[in-house]
């Protein structure tokens, strides 16, 4: 038997934007394949009839339910699919011990998970399920995607692939045998130093106080998960960040290397002006280049977006074209 366990959900509305009066919100839970469980946030249209279309959400990397993902999730809801924003593996409200720990495989079976979840409510037309990744997680739907034959759409928001930049630095630039060697080799002897100390040292999270000389990005980052505007308790990057060694596996991990069989659409947007916009312009062309399956895949350049514009941004975040691709596709 399947086994859940019991956590510790917070009961009060503490998230980072404001409850609409559109859609009924409740928390659930589901066990991945590892058997750990996952906590979320399922929203659905009130008043609904009928067997609907639904949507999982996740990221971005190093956040929690109640910052971005819930907001996307809550606002879909309100165009009438069924949402399911959750918390990953070692993280937020989530099961799975030690914390502050993430891999390919089992952040990809979170989503996995969270589609069964869907696929399985009565309220939810199985045939009709979709993925929003954000940041991190953008890379980590596209992945899902590739393996999960049920996802019919994937959207990707301000992708990072979380691989490649664990393997190769920011915008390549530690793109070398010799550097991830010494990176590597760093890793293995904090895994005995963690031993010895018989706790997991944190990275850290968005660096604070803010250097005046940070990079734009950094402060890009700084300015959502420092202030009000994105801060919660929960949430990694908000506070202690990821274990030092925590993201060790994503090193020699190319998550995206199948992504061009893909075969249900995806929509990969980004800002022009985001650090990380290389990103989706290199996975769209890996998907579409050489592949039977490129008439449905989109990417959407936003004008004048930065990296986490895509995070809350509603002015920004194209929802009507998100809206749409996902009636068109599912």
């Amino acid at each position: 038997m399947i086994r859940k366990e019991e956590l510790k959900l917070t009961a009060e509305w503490d998230k980072t934007f404001k409850k609409s009066d559109k859609v009924d919100h409740c928390k659930v839970t589901f066990v991945n394949r590892y058997g750990i469980t996952l906590a979320a946030d399922l929203y659905m249209p009130k008043n609904a009839d009928g067997k609907l279309p639904a949507i999982a959400v996740c990221g971005p990397f190093g956040a929690v339910k109640e910052q971005c993902s819930g907001l996307y999730a809550q606002i879909m809801a309100e165009r009438g699919f069924v949402t399911l924003a959750f918390d990953p593996s070692f993280t937020g409200e989530s099961g799975g011990n030690v914390r502050y720990m993430a891999s390919p495989d089992i952040n990809t079976e979170d989503f996995m998970a969270a589609v069964d979840y869907l696929s399985l409510n009565d309220k939810v037309d199985p045939e009709r399920i979709g993925i929003i990744g954000i940041c991190g997680w953008g890379g980590m739907a596209l992945n899902t995607a590739v393996l999960d034959t049920r996802v019919k759409a994937t959207v990707a928001a301000t992708m990072y692939d979380m691989t490649r930049v664990n393997a190769n630095g920011y915008f390549d630039s530690e793109d070398s045998e010799e550097a991830r060697y010494a990176k590597k080799a760093a890793m293995c002897a904090q895994r005995l130093e963690d031993l010895k100390a018989g706790e997991y040292k944190p990275r850290g999270g968005v660096i604070d106080p803010l250097p005046e000389d940070a990079p734009f990005f950094v402060k890009d980052y700084y300015d959502y998960y420092k202030t009000e505007r994105g801060y919660h308790a929960r949430s990694l990057n908000s506070n202690g960040g990821w274990n030092v060694i925590g993201c060790e596996s994503f090193m020699n991990q190319p998550i995206l290397k199948y992504s061009k069989e893909i075969r249900g659409a995806v929509l990969l947007i980004h800002g022009d002006k985001a650090h990380s916009c290389y990103f989706s312009r290199d996975a769209y062309k890996a998907m579409t280049e050489d592949s039977k399956y490129a008439s449905n895949k989109e990417l959407m350049i936003i004008p004048g977006a930065v990296h986490t514009d895509l995070y809350d941004r509603t002015d920004i975040i194209p929802f009507d074209k998100i809206q749409s691709f996902f009636e068109a596709n599912m």
